[in-house]
């Protein structure tokens, strides 16, 4: 039982992250409709910036205070990526408008590797690290009720504290701020919203704010976890099963189906891996958000979508 319970945590620790990297596809196809996905690369210009700001700054002051650089690394990559979220949605996306699908989805496929681009020109193509002060060491818990204890990595507990402290931040911002509501107006129907005055351009450049903010938490993670290479910009991808099975308009969604993928990941390669071969927790979520696609199109918290003829 107590192994079963350290494989169910690991998941959901997992999970959280995933959950962390689905927000950014949710909030900015809530609001403009876009499926973004520039948001993999968005994480790894996040990450990038926090790694090689943190090396700069005690170089720019002359003090090598770890904190002082954390701090400053973390308040300049998120400035830039303030403007770059203002500079896609301003030279890019407001040309766009009342596009097709198709002409969107493209654009954000350009911007991604635009940006892939920009990161290796400004900072480099080596793997960094960042260090954010997480212990690296496990520990064992609950050692009086399990033989043996729990095994848990602090990191991954830390990380997803974070990640959870974000998602609650950002669902006060939704439900309690008139800006959260502007958000969820425009979500809920574009032409209503700018008939009683909220501005779509205006509310357009906030959430890609806020997602280029979930993109640097998620960075910043991520690549204190894994190192800050460019393969960090394919973390996006295991987050498409995660938006699939929660439901691309759902911000619930997307953290319960991060939860349930990262849970659904580690058990199946625990238990089902040792009959199959192994290498279950490759294409373990892949094979249910298609089968998502097939029974339930629109996850489990979207909108089901009902066409009259």
């Amino acid at each position: 039982m107590g192994f079963f319970l350290e494989t169910v945590l690991g998941g959901l620790m997992a999970g959280m992250l995933y959950s962390l990297v689905a927000l950014g596809f949710v909030l900015i196809f809530k609001a403009s409709g876009v499926f973004n996905f520039a948001q993999g690369a968005m994480v790894l210009l996040a990450a990038l910036a926090m790694a090689r700001f943190a090396e700069w700054i005690p170089q720019w002051t002359g003090t090598d205070n770890r904190v002082l650089a954390g701090v400053g690394a973390f308040i300049l990559a998120g400035a830039m990526m303030f403007v770059v979220a203002w500079l896609i949605e301003r030279l890019v996306l407001r040309q766009l408008v009342n596009q097709e699908g198709a002409t969107l989805l493209m654009a954000t496929l350009g911007i991604a590797y635009f940006i892939d681009g920009l990161g290796q020109t400004l900072f480099g193509s080596s793997i960094y690290k960042i260090d954010i002060g997480m212990p690296k060491e496990p520990v064992i818990a609950f050692e009086s009720a399990f033989p043996g204890g729990i095994l848990i990595n602090k990191e991954d507990l830390f990380a997803a504290a974070i990640a959870a402290g974000l998602v609650l931040l950002l669902t006060i911002f939704f439900q309690k701020t008139g800006t959260g509501r502007a958000l969820r107006a425009v979500a809920d129907d574009h032409q209503a919203a700018q008939s009683v005055g909220i501005p779509l351009n205006r509310i357009w450049v906030i959430v890609w704010c806020v997602a280029g903010v979930v993109a640097l938490v998620a960075g910043m993670i991520w690549g204190s976890k894994l190192g800050v290479q460019f393969s960090l910009a394919t973390v996006a991808l295991r987050a498409l099963p995660v938006v699939i099975l929660g439901g691309l308009t759902s911000v619930p969604g997307a953290i319960i189906g991060g939860l349930i993928i990262g849970v659904g990941e580690k058990v199946s390669e625990v238990y089902l891996g040792p009959y199959v071969g192994g290498g279950i927790e490759i294409w373990f979520a892949y094979v249910i958000a298609l089968l998502f696609l097939l029974v339930r199109p629109q996850g489990l918290f979207g909108e089901k979508i009902i066409d009259r003829v």
